[in-house]
C-alpha cells in the first residue's frame, strides 16, 4: 500500500508543477496571435503582421507591469484596444472575417484553460 501511496503523491506533485500561471496563459495568447497564418492585426486602422502584433502586445504587457496580474487583465489592459485612441483592436483572419481582438483572446484563453483542465483537475 505504501508504494501505491508514494506513486500517487508523485503523480499529484507532477501535475501541480504543470499548472498554468497567469504568465503561462499570457505567453499562450501571444503565441496564438503570432501563429495566426495570413491574418492581420488591425490597430488604429493600420494592419500589422501577427509577429508585429505579438511584439506590440508584449511591449504593452511589459509597460503595464504589476497592473497585469491575470490573463484577463492582460486582455483588458493590453490586448483589446489602443491606449492612445481607445479604438478596439481587430483581427482579420485568413478567411476574411474580422473580430474584435478582446473577444478572440477571451475565447482563446478558454481554449487554453480547457486544454490544461485535465492537469488542473488532478490536484
Amino acid at each position: 500500500m505504501k508504494p501505491l501511496l508514494a506513486l500517487l503523491l508523485c503523480l499529484v506533485a507532477a501535475t501541480v508543477s504543470f499548472a498554468a500561471t497567469p504568465a503561462d496563459e499570457i505567453e499562450g495568447l501571444l503565441a496564438y496571435v503570432k501563429g495566426l497564418d495570413q491574418a492581420a492585426f488591425i490597430r488604429n486602422d493600420s494592419a500589422y503582421t501577427p509577429a508585429q502584433a505579438e511584439s506590440h502586445l508584449r511591449m504593452k504587457w511589459k509597460n503595464a507591469g504589476s497592473h497585469v496580474k491575470t490573463a484577463e487583465d492582460f486582455i483588458s489592459l493590453c490586448a483589446s484596444k489602443s491606449s492612445l485612441s481607445g479604438k478596439p483592436y481587430l483581427i482579420r483572419f485568413a478567411d476574411g472575417h474580422t473580430a474584435e481582438a478582446g473577444t478572440v483572446f477571451k475565447e482563446q484563453l478558454a481554449v487554453l484553460r480547457k486544454a490544461n483542465a485535465p492537469q488542473e483537475a488532478a490536484k
